[in-house]
């Protein structure tokens, strides 16, 4: 739907649209995925990526390559881009890119802390942060205690401030107070940027509102099944949110986001499962959801990822398909970290020489 953004768009932003629907097309195709996933070794990949738009940044790299160098050269590709757009960007668009990088910050500030918690080292800790979550002070995190501490000494003075308001608490540092520091953060984070895309207005509104429910959602659904199978001590094959078995009912509902399609009658149902077949039960009654869940057997969760994953590709690819709004920023850099994460797992599995396992997590793009 077009409000009156479509005579005024183009002015500030239509060079910047341009540009990320220029870099769109550069995303890898079904026959890239294809010919990567017949590699022999890591140089027969980056063979095939340099005539890709990666080739430039994996040209002077030498043999034998490891998996770490080309997830980092891919990344560091997209942050490249990321910050071109950010210079040309003005007010609200500059804005706007910047709240796509918070979540990053939060799971550096994670990174850091729990690294710090196990005795790691800080630098070695840094090399492995995401570059577009970095700020001038994190390599100070490691000087916290406690909530507070991390507060008043850190983190005060970055765009994180705001929503460390529900996790300042006295208590030490320990794993399972960082994951629901980790949850609380995302939630606040969440929230903030749906309101920020709610008062823009238009068609970035509409669609923002979209993928952001989503998120919201999927985050709920983890939340609830990594408490199950934790209780259950089975470990679950990629955490988003491992918290423990002490978290009452209650306390998960306060990490449930307060919009979505699950808000708020799919959040009472998701906060009593006590089994993933529950949590199934509670989801089929959202169509959208239907065909996810149809996607896994009962009694079953570790496919459950992947199939989010293709959902999301496919409503982040529908983001494309309007004009005159801020979506396809948000839609280009989510579809292009889901790439580094095919490019990096069709990568593991050649080194270790697991092909038989190369499509098990590849989420083809177009």
């Amino acid at each position: 739907m077009y409000g009156f953004e479509a005579l005024t768009f183009n002015i500030h932003g239509g060079y910047l649209e341009a540009i990320v629907r220029g870099h769109r097309s550069g995303l890898l195709t079904a026959a890239d995925y294809n010919n990567l996933c017949q590699c022999e070794t890591l140089d027969d990949i980056k063979m095939h990526l340099s005539a890709t738009e990666y080739g430039p940044y994996l040209q002077n790299e030498p043999s034998p390559l490891h998996t770490t160098t080309i997830v980092e050269k891919c990344t560091l590709k997209l942050v490249d881009e990321y910050k071109h757009m950010l210079c040309q960007a003005t007010e609200p668009l500059s804005t706007f890119l910047e709240y796509i990088t918070y979540g990053h910050m939060i799971d550096n500030v994670v990174l850091i802390v729990t690294g710090t918690l196990h005795e790691r080292d800080v630098q070695e800790l840094l090399e492995k942060c995401h570059p577009l979550g970095m700020f001038d002070s994190i390599a100070t995190l490691a000087v916290a205690q406690n909530m507070r501490e991390l507060y008043r000494l850190v983190l005060v003075d970055t765009p994180l401030a705001p929503y460390f308001s529900e996790c300042i608490t006295s208590e030490d540092l320990d794993d399972m107070n960082i994951e629901i520091m980790r949850n609380t953060l995302y939630k606040a984070y969440l929230e903030d940027f749906y309101r920020f895309c709610k008062k823009l207005g238009g068609a970035t509104a509409e669609i923002m509102s979209d993928l952001l429910s989503f998120e919201a959602d999927r985050r709920a659904v983890n939340i609830t099944i990594n408490r199950l199978e934790n209780y259950s001590n089975v470990i679950y094959a990629v955490s988003l949110c491992s918290i423990g078995t002490e978290l009452t009912r209650d306390d998960r509902k306060k990490l449930y986001s307060s919009f979505g399609l699950l808000y708020p009658y799919g959040h009472e149902e998701l906060a009593v499962c006590e089994d993933i077949d529950q949590v199934r039960g509670a989801m089929e009654k959202y169509p959208p959801y239907q065909h996810i869940f149809a996607k896994i057997s009962y009694g079953e969760s570790q496919m459950l990822d992947k199939a989010f994953y293709e959902e999301e590709v496919k409503r982040l690819c529908l983001a494309f398909e309007q004009q005159f709004h801020y979506g396809v920023f948000f839609a280009y850099m989510r579809l292009r970290e889901q790439e580094i994460r095919n490019l990096m797992w069709i990568s593991e599995c050649v080194a270790q020489n697991q092909k038989s396992r190369v499509h098990d997590s590849v989420v083809f793009i177009f």
